[in-house]
């Protein structure tokens, strides 16, 4: 009987590893270009109470990873784009980088259990030409150096995250899935130095954008829908965006010789405002759609994934929007840690977790004065806009059905808001009224923005990057 029992357990524990490997970790991105970022104790808070046990960071900020020491969440640490250039031209820059932001935390109980540095933040996305392509390999070998003198070579793997237009294929078909022309003996180049390392390729996969890009695919067809049209390419039939981006990717690393290199997803996800089906409904079904895809390994993957980075945790008020206005809405909480729809990282719960004792400005808000010639008022909502986050009220958001002069206060609170409610900022020249009267409609949110006064200080992250360039510049021999 004991025999049988064993027998049984042992075969209960294979099929749940081979479960849980199979679908693989699934983590978030948790980016921090925010006026009024969430404190970063809070953030964490809100990662283990919804069940979330990896993060992918885009820089390296301190008091992040202070408040990450202890987790036991696996951590994924950024280096900006900016410090790319000077990483690949001194080894010395690279070994103080690394000490600065991984050695350091590694010594001492309340260790940060970091696994991967990322080199860059998608800096082969072709928006970006030659800036930042022709360093990027120098840089990372650097950082593997520096990581290996500090005896964290086998610990710490080092990645580059690749965008979402690196790769592409003839005709929509993912057997002809190839790398852009640009690229290829960069990607040639990276991923021979990440099989030498046993390093996965990180790559974004957006079903969104090729919805918003592409005419040829249908919204069904991207949230997983059983309805949609399918996509066939010879003997296999695509029903969903994601199988068919993934396919893909999959060819493109076959057709240069890496067919076998692990792929992390580091970045997918459905943004909430700022374009046309960017809705919260939307994003839960896609999400939903995903974590059951993820889950059951239906479809036609060559290989699955072994970890998924759902991008992006909270939304962030001054991400850049070259791209799209949706830019500064990916993510699953709103600005301030509450969720945004019905979904859930953890198998035991339906429901997000909202992040607790969050602490707010005063309920005021700044709107428009009704009582004043407003004949100007338009050119002074512009002049708020060219600072504060207007995305919502511009065509495509959640608040710009709300008309005039509704979306000129809410441009009037954008700025106010960014400005901690400072009296001038909510002047406009006699235009601006402060009001404790909450002047939200239907589902467009008048936003209050976090109090931050009482947050610690620290180095600004372009100061950083400017610390190492001069520590760069004393190295080099004049």
């Amino acid at each position: 009987m004991a025999g049988r029992l064993f027998l049984l357990i042992l075969a209960v524990t294979a099929e749940l590893s081979l479960t849980v490997t199979t679908a693989g970790a699934v983590g978030v991105n948790w980016g921090t270009e925010a006026s009024h970022p969430l404190p970063p104790s809070k953030v964490v808070e809100l990662l283990k109470s919804n069940g979330i046990a990896k993060v992918k960071l885009f820089d390296a900020d301190p008091k992040v990873l202070r408040a990450l020491s202890g987790s036991n969440i696996g951590v994924a640490v950024g280096i900006p784009n900016s410090m790319i250039k000077s990483l690949n031209a001194s080894r010395k820059v690279a070994e103080s980088w690394v000490h600065d932001n991984v050695t350091r935390y590694f010594n001492g109980g309340n260790r940060v259990r970091i696994e991967y540095v990322a080199v860059g933040d998608e800096p082969f996305h072709q928006s970006y030409g030659n800036q930042y392509r022709p360093f990027v390999i120098g840089a990372a070998m650097n950082i593997q150096n520096a990581l290996a003198k500090a005896s964290l070579g086998s610990e710490v793997k080092v990645v580059v995250p690749s965008s979402f237009d690196s790769f592409l294929s003839e005709s929509g078909r993912p057997s002809l899935g190839h790398f852009r022309a640009d690229l290829n003996k960069t990607m040639i180049e990276l991923l021979s130095f990440l099989t030498k390392h046993h390093s996965p390729f990180f790559v974004t996969i957006s079903p969104f954008l090729s919805f918003h890009q592409n005419k040829n695919i249908s919204l069904d067809f991207s949230l997983f829908k059983e309805t949609a049209q399918a996509h066939k390419d010879r003997r296999k039939t695509y029903r969903n965006s994601y199988d068919l981006s993934y396919d893909t990717l999959a060819s493109a690393l076959s057709s240069i010789g890496f067919s076998d290199v692990d792929i992390v997803v580091s970045k997918i996800g459905w943004p909430t405002d700022g374009a046309a089906n960017a809705t919260s409904p939307t994003a839960e079904v896609f999400l939903k759609g995903l974590m059951a895809h993820l889950e059951k390994k239906t479809g036609s993957l060559l290989r699955p994934p072994v970890e998924t980075y759902i991008g992006s945790l909270l939304d962030e008020d001054q991400r850049n929007i070259s791209s799209g206005n949706f830019e500064r809405h990916w993510g699953v909480f709103t600005f301030d840690g509450q969720a945004k729809y019905g979904f859930s990282f953890n198998h035991n719960s339906k429901k997000l977790v909202n992040a607790q004792n969050v602490q707010y400005l005063p309920p005021k808000w700044c709107v428009v004065n009704n009582n004043k010639d407003l004949s100007n008022v338009s050119a002074k909502a512009l002049e708020a806009c060219a600072v504060a986050d207007c995305t919502s009220i511009l065509p495509g958001g959640t608040c710009s059905g709300i008309g005039w002069p509704g979306n000129v206060s809410y441009a009037f609170n954008s700025l106010y808001q960014q400005n901690d409610h400072s009296a001038e900022s909510c002047d406009f020249g006699g235009l601006g009224l402060i009001t404790t009267v909450d002047p939200s409609e239907d589902n467009c949110r008048f936003s209050v923005q976090l109090d931050t006064s009482h947050s610690s200080s620290q180095i600004p992250h372009f100061f950083q990057s400017w610390l190492l360039l001069l520590l760069f510049l004393l190295s080099v021999p004049f």
